[in-house]
């Protein structure tokens, strides 16, 4: 209870303000919707998990899967991409158990975690963009721009893609200026474009891929077997982290349910664009109270939480990681080449061009770049995402420059990072780009599961995971966990196992 206001509060972790306490919303109150229904359900509902899908198929599942089963082959490498994938959509659910009874996003919700959002806030921000800054998506579908205009692969070192690059990184601030809700914009934007990339997909494996390569793809997944000879604690460590999102780093783009209104994130305001009206965003979660009507709603909530995760991003993310390898993998047994790092963006359309005319390879670098720009469009947004969600939520005094405004932090932020990623651009191939955001991801394994733990035991009961949710918190720590340490070790020197 507020002593001075008489309000109902809710008291969670330290160093941050007490939650307030409010009912939660019905989901047609925040749809607005007379019933839920299976059409209401895919018009309106889902929608966080695509914009998390979209990032996700042009990482994993776009570059270092196929890299990997084009050096390597299926067998030792499926495994590690089902394994990554369930734990990752597991760890996804959890982060958004808070953001659904809080309404806080989880860059916030660090900051309760002892010893405070001193330590935690700004360190989450700060792993967070130097995972990401590098630019490896934008750079490698300026690659693919760069070969659409010209009908061929850009010599090594040329300069004409990384200015595609920055022209898409412009493309997505003007995306998200002209926006009126931004999440909304991002959503809409990625059900045409994952769409499209998969459905072309699905056309492209059906007439080019014998069958046989799409059984060995699928058993692929369900065999366990060691790691093929000759593949790099990087390789592998980079193919365990970008699998389905993010590994310990998925949190970042979770914030987009409070944006979307699910459970508590409707009483605490989203983010809008320009074109948008702003409405207050609170600087404090809000909670609800433990009662039959709230763990009624709750149930609901949580239910349509995981349609999105389990329903959308997972399957979506399996496919989407099935139909690139398969492809890879017709490409490199039929042209009786392997890919390079520097090929990899270009290599699938080049052999098909070659194999089966220029209207595949159009097409081919055509879903290449829709890929890997609807990646770009997610990590870009949610950089500034996570920056300003911390900064508005820890800091009075942006908040009356601001006028409590977050866009007026937002867009200027988003500017100054295009300008840091376009030099970071000029500096790697962008394939090593994305390797090593790919590791720095399996950092956030070894920290934010065990905060996660910490913040979800202290939800209002309803809300709280069950005794096994922890167990498989704790497998992320050690699956992705591993994948790190193995990398630094590398880097550094040896690593800790070979294969």
């Amino acid at each position: 209870m507020d002593q001075e206001t008489g309000a109902r509060t809710y008291p969670l972790g330290r160093s941050r303000p007490d939650l307030a306490v409010d009912d939660l919303p019905e989901p047609e109150q925040v749809f607005r919707v007379e019933k839920i229904g299976k059409r209401q359900l895919f018009m309106y509902v889902v929608g966080p998990s695509l914009i998390a899908l979209g990032i996700s198929i042009g990482s994993g599942e776009w570059l270092l899967g196929p890299q990997a089963v084009g050096q390597f082959g299926f067998v030792g490498v499926g495994w590690v991409i089902l394994v990554s994938a369930v734990l990752q959509t597991f760890y996804n659910v959890e982060c958004s158990r808070y953001v659904l009874a809080t309404g806080e996003t989880p860059v916030v919700g660090w900051g309760r975690v002892p010893p405070g959002y001193l330590l935690w806030v700004p360190l989450s921000v700060f792993v967070v963009i130097f995972a990401f800054i590098a630019g490896g998506w934008a750079a490698s579908a300026g690659q693919g721009l760069y070969a659409l205009v010209h009908g061929e692969v850009a010599p090594a070192g040329a300069e004409e893609p990384r200015l595609w690059a920055m022209a898409l990184l412009v493309l997505v601030f003007l995306m998200t200026a002209f926006a009126k809700r931004i999440s909304r914009t991002l959503e809409l934007a990625n059900w045409v474009m994952v769409g499209t990339i998969l459905i072309g997909l699905v056309l492209i494996d059906l007439f080019v891929v014998p069958f046989e390569l799409w059984w060995e793809g699928i058993r692929g997944f369900f065999t366990p077997a060691a790691p093929p000879a000759g593949i790099t604690a990087t390789q592998l460590g980079g193919l365990a982290g970008f699998t389905a999102l993010a590994s310990g780093l998925n949190w970042y783009v979770m914030g987009h349910y409070r944006d979307k209104g699910y459970g508590m994130g409707y009483r605490t305001g989203f983010i809008s664009g320009m074109r948008g009206d702003q409405q207050k965003m609170l600087d404090v979660g809000v909670t609800f109270p433990d009662d039959a009507a709230n763990t009624g709603r709750w149930k609901r909530w949580y239910r349509y939480l995981l349609i999105d995760m389990w329903g959308v991003f997972f399957l979506g993310a399996m496919v989407g990681m099935l139909l690139p390898t398969i492809l890879m993998a017709h490409a490199v047994e039929v042209s009786g080449q392997r890919p390079t790092t520097a090929q990899i963006p270009t290599f699938v359309a080049s052999v098909l061009g070659d194999q089966y005319g220029q209207g595949l390879f159009y097409l081919t670098l055509v879903i290449g770049v829709l890929i890997l720009f609807s990646t770009q469009l997610g990590i870009f947004e949610a950089m500034v995402r996570v920056t300003t969600d911390a900064a508005h939520a820890t800091s009075p005094r942006l908040r009356r420059l601001i006028e409590g405004d977050p866009r007026r932090f937002y867009f200027p932020f988003m500017l100054t990072l295009l300008v840091i990623i376009s030099i970071i651009l000029h500096l790697a191939l962008p394939v090593n780009l994305v390797q090593w955001s790919a590791n720095m991801s399996n950092l956030g394994a070894l920290i934010y599961p065990f905060m996660l733990m910490y913040l979800n035991s202290k939800l209002p009961k309803p809300a709280r995971p069950r005794p096994w949710h922890y167990v498989l918190l704790a497998a992320n720590v050690l699956f992705f966990g591993f994948f790190f340490l193995n990398f630094i070790a590398d880097f550094f020197g040896d690593p800790l196992v070979t294969f």
